[in-house]
């Protein structure tokens, strides 16, 4: 199981850290830019491969712990979607900034949850 909670949070480093690096480092730099357009695509795929992860090891870990009757699971769960769902409108529609802070601070409120359930 440590093998797995590992996975779980390096997929989330990725993916909340990859945000902030974005954020503060990158888009200030680069925006408007076609090295922004490669990055920004670049890391939206690597983002929908870390859902994938996120998705895969979190469903192991409430099996193995028996939290899928866990309220706090099921809004993580439903955030989880809808970023998602977020990250794929915003793969196809990049120029909607508002996007970039709605799926920053839905995936904030993910990462609290996660801390939350781990207690």
């Amino acid at each position: 199981m440590t093998v797995v909670r590992y996975l779980h949070l390096l997929a989330m480093a990725f993916f909340v850290g990859g945000q902030l690096v974005l954020v503060a480092a990158v888009v200030p730099v680069a925006r408007g830019t076609e090295h922004m357009r490669v990055m920004a695509r670049r890391f939206g795929y690597g983002t929908l491969v870390a859902l994938a992860v996120l998705i895969a090891t979190g469903a192991s870990m409430a099996s193995r712990f028996h939290r899928w009757s866990d309220g706090t699971l099921h809004v993580k769960l439903a955030l989880v979607a809808f970023a998602t769902l977020l990250v794929l409108v915003h793969i196809r529609r990049p120029t909607w900034r508002a996007l970039d802070g709605a799926i920053f601070v839905v995936s904030l409120a993910i990462v609290w949850l996660g801390v939350e359930l781990a207690h």
